[in-house]
This record gives structure tokens, sequence and C-alpha cells, in this order.
């Protein structure tokens, strides 16, 4: 689709006429007509582009056309099979933390927008999405208290340029266990079998079963062996290290209940020490918002009492997406152009979490004809509807740059994403190896990649530059994490 832009008169008109047909428009005078479905489609059609292992088992769909079978023997050197999951960004690596938070995200993205995304006839797209992230972390579960963690080293993964078809590194497996523990990593895990398990349920009640079974183990696992996870797998400190695990026990206590109705979970809600105060992001290493925001609507549907610890997780909440708005007593950075600015590092993803729980808050306070005490004003659900679409229409267009930042979208989007497998010919048009070494010709070629990753999101800078710089990991690598929170967003507002 092309992006549209017409002068809003009610704003002003900028710009020097030049000739009859030119015209120099400045931001402030720009609108982007975006196309939520189509930016819906493509934000699940990317992540076929991320799969690993057998890409059309028992006739499978497989869209991506360009992308090959890889990673066919994972798990073989510890006599385990961890075929399949997802490569979490522009490497070839498999790491299990930020892909248990990929898979609870499309699932909550699911459970909350599953009639828009049947409307759309996404749904069957979205519900493969999940399961092909579950049918590896159930895989990665042998026995109650044994989750692998990590497939591929990282340091032999990021000295190379492969295509993952070609993959010559190291596929050294990595786990936690009742010796070495990890309760980060475990919750999380049990949070996204958890979630899916809901998702799923309504279609696939055997399969939902076996999710939440694994759940319990993972969650029990978790709270009988507490530790960090990047202590028992060291390598996973180097790219993913998690800042503590209350907030994966409570956002896994959280998703058990709403899969059970188990009031144990509902006790560990009410029993916890540490609620998360008022957070600044809500990311895969910091889920308190998630878990404050599935709390408070406990507390909306009047399943809770909404004093005390409730009260606690509803305020919290509440004052993260008061500060999001800009209605708060600490708002969160804005770019000049109005993109939430969060952190330097992938900040879209950060931007996607947030428009996602706006989102939902919204449909909450919709459905309980509610609104927000916020320090700057009170807030209706429309305020929060406005602020998560603003936050879209920037990454797919209506921004200083007139870029999506989707890529695919539209006719201006990033050419040169750090991204191994898009950034080298396919193996279905050129089947001849690429070496570990061979593949920089093309990391350093002053060119488009030769595959569009459709769907994958990037993201500027803090004044609304963006270079696009296949060099440039910082800002033009897409992750996993980034897109499954945008998909419910996307679907909400298709």
């Amino acid at each position: 689709m092309m992006i549209m832009v017409s002068v809003q008169s009610s704003r002003g008109v900028f710009g020097l006429v030049i000739g009859s047909l030119a015209m120099f428009l400045l931001f402030q005078g720009i609108a982007c007509h975006a196309d939520y479905t189509q930016a819906l489609t493509k934000s699940l059609l990317y992540y076929e582009g991320q799969r690993s292992g057998k890409l059309t088992p028992n006739g499978k769909l497989q869209r991506v056309a360009w992308r090959g079978d890889s990673g066919l023997n994972d798990g073989s050197d510890a006599g385990i099979d961890l075929v399949g999951g997802y490569y979490d960004a522009g490497d070839n690596l498999k790491l299990g933390f930020p892909m248990a938070f990929t898979v609870t995200m499309l699932s909550w993205s699911t459970i909350e927008f599953h009639g828009k995304l049947r409307e759309k006839y996404e749904l069957p797209n979205a519900l493969r999405a999940i399961k092909w992230g579950t049918d590896y972390l159930i895989k990665a579960h042998p026995q109650p208290e044994v989750l692998y963690g990590q497939v591929g080293g990282v340091d032999s993964d990021h000295q190379c340029w492969q295509r993952p078809e070609d993959m010559t590194t190291s596929r050294n497996v990595f786990r936690i266990d009742d010796q070495h523990p990890g309760s980060d990593l475990a919750a999380e895990t049990a949070a996204a079998l958890a979630a899916a398990s809901i998702a799923i349920g309504r279609f696939d009640r055997s399969y939902s079963s076996l999710l939440v079974t694994h759940a319990k183990q993972l969650f029990d696992f978790a709270r009988n062996h507490p530790g960090a996870y990047q202590d028992s797998i060291p390598e996973a400190g180097e790219v993913y290290a998690s800042s503590g695990y209350q907030d994966e026990m409570l956002w896994a206590a959280a998703w058990l209940h709403r899969a059970t109705n188990e009031g144990q979970y509902l006790e560990f809600l009410s029993e916890a020490g540490d609620t998360g105060g008022t957070r600044t992001t809500f990311s895969w290493d910091d889920k308190f918002v998630g878990a404050q925001v599935l709390a408070a609507m406990l507390v909306m549907k009047g399943k809770v009492d909404p004093t005390g610890k409730w009260g606690e997780y509803t305020s919290y909440a509440e004052n993260f997406i008061c500060s999001c708005i800009q209605k708060g007593n600490n708002n969160v950075q804005k770019t000049p152009a109005g993109l939430l600015w969060f952190l330097p590092w992938n900040n879209n993803q950060y931007v996607a979490t947030a428009s996602f729980v706006t989102s939902v808050y919204s449909v909450y306070m919709e459905a309980n004809k509610a609104s927000i005490n916020c320090p700057g004003g009170v807030a209706h659900p429309s305020d929060l509807i406005a602020f998560a679409k603003s936050q879209v229409d920037y990454i797919l267009g209506s921004n200083p740059k007139n870029m999506s930042y989707m890529v695919g979208y539209g006719s201006n989007y990033p050419k040169q994403i750090h991204h191994r497998a898009a950034s080298i010919v396919s193996i279905k048009t050129d089947p001849a190896p690429v070496t570990c070494e061979g593949g920089f010709d093309w990391f350093h070629k002053p060119a488009p990649n030769p595959n569009v990753l459709e769907g994958a999101i990037v993201t500027p800078d803090e004044n609304d530059g963006f270079a696009d710089d296949r060099n440039n990991y910082q800002l033009d690598e897409p992750t996993t994490v980034t897109n499954a929170p945008l998909v419910g967003v996307l679907a909400y507002l298709a």
C-alpha cells in the first residue's frame, strides 16, 4: 500500500509552493492513512521468516518462500530433540527467555482480540505462530525440573554472517535444572505455556491441557529452586540478562490463575512481597506492568477486593499508563515528532508493549464504564485509544521521514536491516553454501537486502532520525519480542 498524505487545514498550512505541483510539507502537516489490516497480516508473516527447523512438517503452511529448513540437528549433541522454535532477531541463536515472552505476548494478543483476528482472517496465522513456539518450548522441557534455555554459542554466532540454512557455528545447548536454577526463565516459560493454553484451548483442548501441565511444573520449578538464569547459563547474560525474577513469578502466577482459575495462584499474587511499584518499561526483562494489568483486570471484573494488594497492582498499572499518555507525574520522554522514547536499543519494542497495554486497558475500561484519575487529569478509554493509534501510525509512516518502520509495508521502508537470512541470497535462489567469512561480503554490500523480511520492525533514534545501515544493530535489527504485542494493537485498530 502507498502511504497517503494530506494537509490538515485545522493545524495550519506550512511550506512553500514551488511550481504548480511541488509542495514542501513539514511533518506537522502530514497525516498517515494507515492500513492496519495489511500491517496486521505482515506482523504475523514476520514470524514465518524467523522460524527454525523443518519449515513444512506434515504439509504445514510456510508463506515466506525464500527461507529453507535449518537447525535440523539442534539438541543432538545432548541427546535431545530441540529442532524448531524461533531465531530471536537477526542472528541464528535460539534464546528461550525472549522466545517465551514472545509466545506470551502473541497469546495475550490473540486472547484479547481473537474476534478481530478472526474477522480479518488472521486468527489461524496467529495460532500457528503461537504453536510454532509452544511446540519447541514443550521439547525444551523434557523433565519437570529441566529446561533447555539456549541453542547456539553467542560468540561463535556473532563472529559469522551466515544464513541459517548454512550454519557452521556451534549449536551447543544450555539448560537449567534443580542444581542450576533459573526462576526467571522457568517462570516466563510457564507464563507462555499458560497463556497459550487459553489462546489455543477453544480449538484443541488436549493440547491446551498439555500446555497447562508443563506450565504448572515450570512454575513449581521456579518457586522451589530460586535463582537467576544467567548464573546457570552465563552466555545468556551476554545477550538477554535478567534483572530479577520476582516479576516473572507474578506474571506466571497471573497467567496460571487465568488458565486454571486455581486459588493457589491468586494466593501467590495476593501475598507477594513486591508488586513492582510504578515501572518505566514493560519488556522481555521486566514483566511487572503485565502482571499489574492482569491483576487490575481482576479488580475491574469484581473478582478480587479492590483494596490492599490488589489496589496496589491497579494503582501501579494505571500510573504506567498515565505516564505513557503524558498525564502522569513522570511522563515517558517523547521524540520531537511524538514517538515514546524509552531506551536507545530497539526502542520500538517498548513502544509496542506500551501501546498494547493501553489498548487492552481501554477495552476493559470501556466495558466497565471506567476512567483513570491521572495526576494530569482524567483519562478516558478514548485517550488510551488515541495514544495507541498515534504510536502505531508513527511506526507505519506518520513521521518526519515518511518512512514505515515495518519492513515491506508501504513503499518507503528500511531495505538494509541487520538480519542474516534477509541480507544473503536465498538458498532457493543459490544453493551454494555461504561460509562464515563469505557471508560478510553480503553484509558489507551497500545495496538492499535480497530478501524482504515482511513485517519486521526496526526503530528510529531519539531525534526521529534513521540511517538504514546493516551495521546498525542497535536500531536496525528486528526482534520477535517487538511484533508480538503489536499483533494485538493492530488487530484492535484494524
